[in-house]
């Protein structure tokens, strides 16, 4: 079995442990709402992230291309409050225009 793989499986049983330890941990109780309004960005927080760091990102450095024509017209989609999937194929148009462009 490759390095690739037990990366992967380790990373996905860490992935089911993580969300099994919360009904076990808090069980029946609710969570102080502090802690609940963190949990509740956790998951855009995390989204950005990923977004940001795939669209300007590029071999350590900062990277400006096709990419960000793509996510930029998503988000102007989704503030026209396009569907995500909508949004998702305007990125994706717009991206391959640009690179059919340039």
């Amino acid at each position: 079995m490759s390095e690739t793989w037990l990366v992967v499986l380790f990373v996905g049983a860490a992935t089911i442990a993580f969300k099994a330890a919360g009904p076990v941990l808090v069980g029946r109780r609710a969570l102080p709402p502090r802690v609940q309004s963190l949990v509740e960005l956790l998951a855009p927080v995390m989204l950005t992230a990923l977004v940001v760091t795939q669209t300007f990102g590029g071999g350590g450095k900062l990277s400006v291309d096709a990419r960000v024509v793509g996510v930029a017209a998503a988000l102007v989609a989704l503030r026209l409050r396009a569907h995500i999937i909508v949004a998702m194929v305007v990125a994706g148009v717009a991206t391959a225009v640009v690179r059919l462009l340039v």
